[in-house]
């Protein structure tokens, strides 16, 4: 090895990458706004995966409704969700990082950590997005770190189709200024419980106490969100094939349920195809979620754990009918999803390798 390389973590992440997958099937959509969901259909209740820029200009974002992102975007291409084409372009390109001859741990379709050693991090990353062009068409922007946390915020500073490093030396002077939501592991929720700290900024987040965040968020979370903010993270590029820590099926509601027994025979059917999802696992059910969204488009969730962990269909789909109960009763529904999460394997569990939080 070279005296002078150095470990690194890259952040690999594919611009627009549903929307530049569907162009590359149909080149005449280049420069045009595409809006891919559900049927692509705006009369139906469903929601953006992915808007390309042109459409994000307008404000299309995803997880915004469909029909409100169609009458946001003048002249935009409505397309339907083709799971089967992403996960085949996704393939493509981590089978090209892996070739790379480094280590590659994949988060999703369209992003991976790479652990790197080199000398010249910069001109590694412009050989990774050469290489996954060449192979795939598909542009990328990479994030480099000292850590994954650095890595994977650096990204957005180099999109599209950029390079951008993001380490101990110039964290504060990059992200000090910005607000907490910025933070990769920030959300809404936790941005406002912090301004009620009246920690606001990624310096006031880093500078607070660590009594102050532990007691506010407990042992576990606060020592993290104190790290968070100073941009300490794990540095460890993990390519163990990632374990699920559960099932969740969905469905959005063409009508809104307004009767009890309708809600209850919905949760019955997507608890019995959430458990039957863990059942190649292998794996007892630990934790049911309820997903519930309100009309017009308020969602929130209701969890149970289970006594003990059970490989029993009707325990789960008791467990998410007794969560129906929480339910607010006056209210029309639209959406609703049931999550079963299982017990882990006992050599550990990969998913903590990265600080991604579980989403339904």
């Amino acid at each position: 090895m070279d005296a002078a390389a150095a470990p690194w973590v890259l952040h690999v992440d594919l611009d627009q990458f549903i929307a530049a997958v569907e162009v590359l099937r149909r080149p005449e959509l280049a420069g045009r706004p595409v809006i891919v969901g559900g049927r692509g259909d705006p009369t139906e209740r469903a929601v953006v995966a992915t808007a390309s820029y042109e459409a994000r200009e307008y404000g299309a974002t995803s997880g915004m409704p469909l029909r409100l992102a169609a009458r946001k975007v003048p002249g935009a291409v409505l397309l339907p969700v083709d799971a089967a084409a992403y996960n085949e372009a996704s393939d493509g390109v981590m089978a090209t990082l892996r070739r790379l001859e480094v280590v590659v741990e994949v988060l999703g379709w369209d992003e991976a950590f790479l652990g790197v050693e080199t000398a010249d991090p910069e001109a590694f990353a412009r050989h990774v997005q050469a290489a996954v062009l060449q192979a795939t068409d598909l542009h990328c922007s990479v994030g480099i770190g000292d850590n994954k946390i650095r890595a994977k915020i650096a990204t957005g500073f180099g999109k599209p189709r950029g390079v951008f490093r993001l380490t101990r030396a110039n964290w504060l002077a990059v992200m000090g200024d910005r607000p907490t939501i910025d933070l990769w592991g920030v959300g809404s929720k936790v941005s406002k419980r912090l301004a009620a700290l009246d920690i606001t900024t990624v310096h006031e987040l880093a500078a607070v106490s660590q009594e102050t965040l532990v007691g506010e968020f407990g042992p576990r979370m606060g020592l993290w969100y104190g790290q968070l903010g100073k941009g300490i993270g794990s540095t460890t590029v993990d390519d163990t094939p990632w374990v699920a820590r559960g099932h969740s099926r969905e469905t959005t509601y063409q009508q809104n349920l307004t009767r009890r027994d309708q809600v209850l025979e919905a949760v019955r059917l997507l608890a019995e195809q959430a458990f039957q999802d863990t059942v190649a696992e292998g794996r007892p059910v630990t934790r049911v979620t309820l997903k519930v969204r309100y009309a017009p488009f308020f969602t929130q969730s209701k969890a149970r754990k289970l006594p003990a962990p059970t490989s029993e269909r009707e325990a789960v789909v008791a467990a998410a009918l007794a969560l129906v109960e929480r339910l607010d009763p006056g209210r029309e529904i639209r959406l609703l999803g049931v999550r079963a999460e299982m017990q882990m394997p006992e050599d550990g569990d990969p998913a903590e390798r990265t600080p991604i939080r579980g989403r339904l």
